[in-house]
């Protein structure tokens, strides 16, 4: 029986080399994490069949117990404790395990399917009874047209399709299958951190500073081998701040100039930071190069707040009630600078903001997302998701005075390709605006911000990790 020995430094990385050597019949008899990574232990489909034939002449029954039992139709538990015999008779993996059941459970239908066959002369072969949960009206119905439905008998030399499983059966093996693997990597990076106090370190860092564990993840297993406790920080930072795209190599936003209309959820700074937009370029370029336009229409007191930042910039604040009033403005405005537009501040899931974001869509109207810096990650993710454009999408961190962790508000800019025009860092009028620069924010993301209640612990790694990694980044998007 031909049994090898394959080791690399992850299980997906071993298993391809197991099938490299066996072909598609490879069966996976055991696997486990070494010094080095994975060690997989595989032999040939074939192999197992020559241990059946062996085991059939020196016992009396003739046939394995599997073989047996998968002659008849079966039911899902049947199946279950099967799958535990036969994974302990053959120290397989659970994972391999799954695919090898599978298969031979098709083979032995097809196989007592051709047993049952009448006489040569009129040889026709009907198709087994599929087993099932719970029987309805329609699927007895298609079990009933499959049982009648008869295929005619061909040459030997075309051996039958294997018989899929039942739908539900399927899905929940595909499931159980993924669940392993999840389970798998998740442990084996585990271990590989414990092994490297260095990376574990790392990730607690990174974690406590905000950053989610899916990006830290996916930064750490790409960290140099060998490097020392500070190298792998100045790694760390040089990602971070290379994957946080910024306009510092371009004009800043009162430079370039344009329609802009600010977005984003309720509360976050919208208004102000138009403000603040407006009064450098009425600084840089003279108050007539500004136009102020507001769409707010259902804040309290929102157009008075627009009209005296106008009034203190020597700026006129326009309101603009629908569609057609906003192109006339736009028209009547065209020969300015910059345009800001605020708009109303509406939740990710408010029906309202569909409309106003088809309200925007006219030509040369570029939209500004404002994101509160201090928000929480899943806020943010959801805010980004929600109001996220076809095309780069800009944004702005408001408040950033008022943030405990930056890491929240990076980690999304970060995953969602975000582009950052600039930052705010308090109530200041237009003094308290700064361009966006990765470098300091990255490193004013990972300061010491103290004791919190919410910093996980060592311990706590693991529990991060099995609710964090059904969500990947992919990796094409990530330049470390």
């Amino acid at each position: 029986m031909n049994i090898q020995r394959f080791t690399a430094a992850t299980s997906r990385e071993a298993l391809a080399k197991a099938r490299q050597a066996f072909g598609d019949g490879t069966l996976i008899l055991s696997n486990r994490p070494t010094e080095n990574g994975v060690e997989v232990v595989a032999t040939a489909e074939d192999a197992l069949d020559m241990l059946d034939q062996g085991s059939s002449g020196s016992s009396g029954k003739g046939k394995s117990s599997f073989a047996s039992r998968t002659a008849e139709p079966l039911n899902y538990k049947d199946v279950a404790s099967q799958v535990e015999d036969d994974a302990a008779q053959l120290s397989m993996s659970t994972l391999s395990f799954q695919d090898y059941v599978r298969e031979r459970m098709a083979r032995r239908r097809s196989e007592a399917g051709q047993d049952q066959t009448p006489a040569p002369a009129t040889r026709e072969v009907t198709q087994e009874r599929l087993p099932r949960a719970a029987p309805t009206p329609s699927h007895t119905q298609e079990i009933a047209a499959l049982q009648a439905k008869t295929i005619p008998a061909r040459k030997p030399t075309a051996p039958a399709a294997p018989a899929p499983l039942p739908k539900g059966i399927a899905d929940e093996l595909h499931a159980m299958k993924e669940l392993i693997e999840d389970r798998f990597n998740t442990l084996n990076w585990l271990g590989q951190a414990r092994q490297n106090p260095i990376q574990a370190n790392l990730m607690l860092k990174l974690i406590r500073a905000g950053y989610s564990p899916t990006l830290s993840r996916t930064i750490l297993e790409r960290m140099p081998e060998g490097s020392d406790a500070n190298e792998a920080v100045r790694w760390v930072v040089d990602v971070l701040e290379r994957n946080l795209r910024t306009d510092a190599n371009g004009l800043a936003l009162h430079e370039e100039g344009g329609t802009f209309a600010l977005i984003g959820a309720t509360g976050v700074g919208k208004t102000t930071t138009a403000a603040k937009l407006a009064g450098l370029c009425a600084r840089r370029h003279g108050p007539g190069s500004v136009g102020l336009i507001s769409l707010d229409t259902y804040r309290v007191g929102a157009q008075e707040q627009l009209r005296a930042y106008g009034q203190m910039l020597g700026v006129v604040a326009h309101l603009a009630h629908d569609r057609a009033a906003l192109q006339d403005l736009l028209g009547l405005l065209a020969g300015k600078k910059m345009v800001l537009i605020d708009t109303t501040g509406l939740a990710p899931r408010d029906p309202r903001k569909r409309e106003m974001l088809e309200l925007l869509d006219l030509p040369n109207v570029k939209r500004l997302l404002v994101l509160n810096a201090g928000g929480h990650g899943d806020t943010l993710d959801d805010t980004v998701t929600s109001f996220k454009s076809a095309s780069a999408q800009q944004v702005i961190f408001s408040k950033i005075d008022e943030a405990v962790k930056l890491g929240p508000a990076i980690d999304a800019a970060i995953r969602h390709q975000l582009v950052v025009r600039g930052v705010t860092t308090g109530q200041r009028v237009p003094e308290d605006w700064e361009a966006a620069s990765a470098s300091k924010l990255v490193r004013g993301s990972l300061r010491a911000t103290g004791n919190s209640a919410y910093d996980p612990k060592a311990s706590d790694l693991g529990f991060i990790f099995n609710q964090s990694s059904a969500t990947n980044l992919t990796a094409g998007h990530l330049h470390a």
